[in-house]
């Protein structure tokens, strides 16, 4: 093969093997045998007996290995911290100063560090050095404005606007179930808005790297919107479904080629395209978006580039820090994921608010820990959540590194079968095989931590200690996490899940009982704490895979439910576009046409993964012509 499977997954293979030839030896002993024979006559005692071998093998093998390898434990280690440049940290003291001058109100610190330089370093920050200062160091507005004016360039200059190339005002076979004119028409508008979020980076970028926190990347992309002016990794997933309804093959492509450029260089899909986004990652779906856009192409040479590129990613998050060891209430052991930051210091893009959310904690412990925490919660795209938090109201509670999530090892879960099923369509047959078994591992850990038989959900799983070096975790029924948050249903997206008829039937039941379905769509949460993944806000990624989760199990009744989550999210986006002229990050699922609120920042508009989970759901679900999209 053109490229090494992870090791982990050749020794997970193995370790498969080993443990059913152990069993077997054990059988060859005549004593052993004549007192074994008659429970093996048994099929279910049979297979009792080689799981039993099982748990006691592998979590031998594992302990052994583990003593082996392992340094002593040192309790004072947070984890790693990825380096960062003198770029950043220069433009982190614009940011600073900028809010001491201008003041907090409509202040976005995220402005300051996407600001590139027109000079190099060293001159700029000569000039920003000798500004005139007063006593307590403060800077005149009138000052700082005129330093920036002649110094930097403004934030998002590094780009340049673009049409794609593969952009057409109405593609054939656009939405093709869409018979209502009004809708139709609407729908064009969303479509049209790719024209206005796409980029490319400037030559600029490319010849002077050092001046920028911009990332140089080799294909056009699509941008959120508003101050998300760069590509955002599990955002792109969503933006893919949209282009592929818009029948934009080409531009879907150039933005997994940007994702795997960042794999080439960093080893793993960075947050966002940012120098300041090294030390995190995003939900992995990039195996989704290959597979998403086979589906549509047949582009066997793209899947050939990418496949090499997905197996590197899942080495990424199934070593090191993000992966947790964890035994089961059977003795057996399981291997999941967590998120995990390669940083403890305050966000660049948000280093004066996480300084003003550290202030209260007492030591430089303490707050490195808490800024470990932001950052990992970042790493989830859930960033906030009271899901993450030990206290509802207090930020500084984040525990995010010590929660092993439903969502995450359902998207590893995909991860495995999208790569399996690649492999395999390319010939690469050891490589489907290994990530095939793989995902079969997972899929009875899923089962065996996650799963809450009485809920009829999935819930998150809190550890009883973050340490790296703690080898392996004990399962306890009591740290399940019993809150409901969407995230409870979000196996349902997988096949091995969304095609067991009698699991379908009993979540879409807990589902419908939870109290997430609102007026307008799923809410994040039932907690309403002003973050902003919390209720009553809902997020289009969080609707379509619940939504898609449900087409896909082939009831009809989860079908229809689904058809009417679809409905519901359309109507509210319809309804909030026409009063504002835009399509939101976010919406209030309370009331339809309702925009959310809450977090960091304000609102944000544009916006890329909403427009493409309208074109996503107007191309399933159609909009029959007498059908009305205004709210009831």
């Amino acid at each position: 093969m053109p490229w090494n499977v992870n090791d982990r997954l050749v020794n997970r293979s193995i370790c498969s093997n080993s443990y059913y030839i152990l069993c077997r030896k054990k059988l060859r002993s005549v004593p052993f045998a004549a007192k074994m024979a008659k429970i093996l006559s048994d099929p279910n005692r049979r297979f009792l007996f080689y799981t039993i071998c099982f748990c006691f093998f592998t979590t031998g093998v594992l302990t052994l290995s583990v003593h082996k390898s392992s340094p002593p434990c040192n309790y004072s280690d947070s984890g790693p911290v990825k380096p960062s440049i003198p770029l950043i940290s220069f433009l982190e003291r614009v940011q600073e100063t900028a809010l001491r001058s201008l003041g907090d109100s409509n202040f976005d610190p995220k402005l300051y560090v996407d600001l590139s330089l027109k000079f190099n370093l060293s001159t700029t920050e000569e000039a920003f050095d000798k500004l005139p200062r007063s006593a307590n160091g403060s800077v005149s507005a009138r000052d700082l404005q005129s330093f920036i004016a002649s110094y930097l360039g403004d934030a998002g200059s590094d780009m340049v606007i673009i049409q794609p190339v593969d952009f057409m005002p109405e593609p054939p076979g656009f939405l093709p179930k869409v018979e209502n004119p009004v809708v139709r028409a609407w729908a064009l508008e969303v479509h049209s808005l790719w024209k206005n979020l796409s980029r490319k980076v400037a030559d600029g970028v490319k010849e002077s790297p050092e001046l920028h926190t911009l990332l140089p990347l080799p294909s056009p992309f699509i941008i959120p919107g508003s101050r998300f002016r760069e590509v955002y990794y599990w955002d792109s997933y969503w933006v893919i479904r949209g282009l592929l309804a818009s029948k934009m093959h080409q531009t879907a492509k150039g933005v997994v080629q940007n994702l795997i450029s960042l794999i080439d260089k960093y080893g793993y899909v960075l947050n966002g395209a940012r120098a300041y986004y090294n030390n995190r990652s995003q939900p992995p779906l990039l195996s989704s978006m290959v597979l998403d856009i086979y589906l549509r192409t047949n582009d066997l040479e793209f899947v050939k580039k990418s496949l090499p590129s997905l197996v590197k990613e899942h080495g990424f998050w199934n070593s090191g820090i993000h992966k947790v060891t964890i035994q089961d209430a059977q003795a057996c052991t399981h291997t999941l994921n967590r998120y995990y930051a390669m940083w403890n210091k305050p966000r660049p893009e948000s280093s004066t608010i996480d300084k003003e959310s550290a202030s209260k904690l007492l030591n430089a412990s303490e707050k490195e820990q808490f800024y470990r925490q932001v950052a990992s919660t970042a790493e989830s795209g859930w960033d906030f959540s009271t899901r993450w938090m030990r206290d509802p109201s207090d930020l500084t509670t984040l525990a995010t590194t010590s929660i092993l999530p439903v969502d995450l090892n359902a998207y590893i879960l995909k991860m495995e079968l999208d790569i399996a099923f690649l492999a395999r369509i390319v010939g690469e047959e050891h490589t489907a095989e290994v990530f095939l078994e793989a995902s079969q591992a997972r899929k009875k850990a899923i089962g065996s931590i996650f799963w809450n038989a009485k809920m009829g959900q999935w819930l998150d799983y809190r550890l009883t200690s973050s340490h790296t070096c703690e080898t392996v975790h004990r399962w306890g029924a009591q740290n399940q996490n019993e809150k409901i948050f969407a995230s409870n249903f979000m196996p349902l997206w997988i096949e091995l899940f969304n095609s067991d008829g009698p699991m379908v039937k009993k979540v879409m039941k807990s589902f419908q009982d939870s109290g997430l379905l609102r007026a307008a769509g799923i809410a994040t949460s039932l907690t309403e704490s002003g973050q902003q993944w919390d209720f009553p806000n809902g997020w289009a990624p969080l609707q379509h895979m619940i939504v898609e989760g449900l087409l896909r199990s082939g009831s009809k009744e989860a079908m229809s439910l689904a058809e009417d989550i679809a409905v519901r999210w359309i109507r509210t986006s319809y309804a909030a576009y026409k009063k504002t002229g835009t399509i939101h990050e976010k919406y209030d699922v309370e009331a339809c046409g309702k925009i959310g609120g809450g977090g960091e920042y304000v609102p944000q508009t544009g916006f890329g993964w909403t427009n493409g989970v309208l074109l996503a759901f107007l191309e399933e679900f159609g909009w029959p012509h007498d059908r009305k999209i205004d709210c009831h």
